[in-house]
This record gives C-alpha cells, structure tokens and sequence, in this order.
C-alpha cells in the first residue's frame, strides 16, 4: 500500500527490514531519484542507518547505566603471594590499567578479555599510578598451572576492580566507555574470525541470539535484572548492526559506500557517467552470498536448540 510518494509492504518472512530508494539499484530518470542525488548526500543516506544504529545504542545504555551511582574501575586492588611482579619494578595495588598490548581500557571487564585474547605470559601494560603514567614492556605477569584434568592455564596472581561513588558526568563517562568498549568487542570478534581464534560454531544469527536472550532471561534473579539484561542485549546488538552494515562487503551500506566513492572519483577524473547496472549486479551478488550466509546459520542455531 500506499501513502504519499511511498510504498509500504509486509513480506511474508518479517525478518529485518529495509527501504530502496528510487534509483538505488538501477538508473532513473526522475530528478529527485537517489542516483541524481549530490555525492555527499548519497553518503549521508547511506550512512544514517548505522548512525541510528549507534544512537539507539546510546541511548539504551543511558537508560541502563546513567540511573545507577557507582562505577567499577580498572584499579588492581590485591596482589597474591605468587604474584612475580608485585615489586617496585612492576605492577603493584593501586594501580589504574590503561593499556594492556596497544588495547585501551575502556572498562573494567577489558581487562580479563584483552588477556584471555592474546593468552601469554609477557604483556606491555600502562598503568596510571599517583598521577603519572608507567609503560611496562614485556612485562612477565602470569604463570603457567595445572588444572585437575592436566590442562595448562595462565594464573595472573592479581585481582581488579574498585567500586567507587560517582557524579553525573562520571556516569556519562563510563556510559560512553562502555559504548565505545562494546563496538571494539564487535572489532576484535571480527579480528577473531579472520586469525581463526573464532569458527563457524561461534557465529549466531536471530533465533541463536533470541535462546540466549532467553537463557539469560530466565536465569535472571528478579524481573528488573532480567529487564536490565534485554536493555544491554538491545543495545549491544544496535552496535553490532552499526558495525557490521559498514563493512565494505557488496550489498551493505559499507559496499555502498565505498562504491560510491570510487564512481564518484573515476566520473569526476573522465567525466563521463558510469552505467549504474554494474554496481547493482555487484551488489545483487552480494546480497545473494549474505542470504546464503544467513540462512546456514538459521539453520544451525535451530540444529543447536534441539540438540541442547
């Protein structure tokens, strides 16, 4: 149906959704038409939907965080007997962690992830320690134990996170570092996928992401912890949408993006304009390839339910 100079449908799977702008995939000739559209105002189309994306993620965290009035903080607060490096020398109780191996420290939970990721003994740290800022290089901060199955794991020997009384602007600080923190963790996913530290079986799709949103749910000790548990859900995934639509992949807004730049550079250096046909088949191959994608991972989510 109509309304105006837009048409609205519903699909019969109403998984997702999307708007196509006249002349988006194909040559038209109304001049009010996307393809006749200024450049810069083309890539202000394309982008909005990941800067929606990312404001929508801003503001669910708002709500989750901003009421509260303590924050934690990346401060290391006990040492244990075994710690190596507890010494003048290295790292010792007090110390606020900026930087562990080029990775900042938006927020206290940073630090187990950025050591789990790189999973050695030596790291380069930076730590704030009476106002002034210490660098470590290759710094040995754990030793290599011995489970009860014989397996080999790292023990750091030291604990962190402090618990402290905040303001207002304490708390948009650490809201805006958890945003930030949170589209760095779709970053290193990605970086994961591409070193094989992550496979096939890590990714998940709506229904995967649906079961755990419910797992978790369920899980919860009251109705409020499990409302505050669908508002970081709900937010984390408004920043990964953000993400992932401007990866330069044909068919996203991305692949759109840097399609647009490059015809924009090579129309303005021959002066001719390019049949818009092309980048649609591009794009069109694209879109294929991500169905294909999602769908094998529909089904394996479902596969996984049944089999759990």
């Amino acid at each position: 149906w109509g309304k105006g100079e837009t048409k609205y449908s519903i699909r019969c799977i109403p998984i997702g959704g999307y708007c196509a702008m006249e002349g988006e995939d194909g040559d038209s000739e109304n001049p009010r038409s996307f393809g006749k559209a200024k450049w810069w105002k083309r890539l202000i189309i394309l982008v909005a939907g990941a800067g929606m994306n990312l404001v929508m993620g801003l503001v669910l965290f708002a709500v989750l965080y901003l009421p509260g009035n303590q924050v934690v903080e990346p401060v290391i607060h006990d040492c244990f007997d075994c710690c190596i490096f507890n010494t003048a020398d290295g790292l010792q109780e007090g110390d606020v962690i900026l930087n562990i191996d080029g990775e900042k420290i938006y927020v206290n939970n940073d630090i187990g992830l950025i050591l789990e990721l790189n999973n050695q003994k030596n790291h380069d740290i930076t730590v704030m320690r009476d106002g002034k800022k210490l660098k470590f290089k290759n710094l040995e901060m754990a030793h290599t134990h011995l489970d009860d199955n014989g397996q080999e794991y790292l023990h750091y020997g030291f604990q962190y996170g402090e618990i402290k009384e905040t303001n207002f602007w304490g708390k948009v600080k650490f809201t805006w570092n958890m945003s930030i923190d949170t589209i760095r963790t779709v970053r290193i996913s990605l970086q994961m996928l591409v070193r094989g530290q992550a496979g096939f079986n890590d990714m998940t799709g709506p229904v995967g992401i649906v079961q755990i949103m419910s797992d978790t749910a369920a899980e919860s000790e009251s109705s409020l912890d499990a409302f505050l548990t669908m508002l970081y859900f709900g937010g984390f995934l408004s920043f990964n949408l953000a993400v992932m639509n401007l990866l330069p992949i044909p068919a996203l807004d991305g692949g759109r993006v840097v399609a647009l730049l490059i015809t924009t550079a090579i129309e303005g250096i021959t002066k001719k304009k390019l049949n818009p046909k092309y980048e649609a088949y591009i794009h069109g191959a694209g879109m294929v390839l991500l169905l294909i994608l999602m769908a094998v991972i529909f089904l394996k989510d479902i596969i996984m339910i049944f089999k759990g």
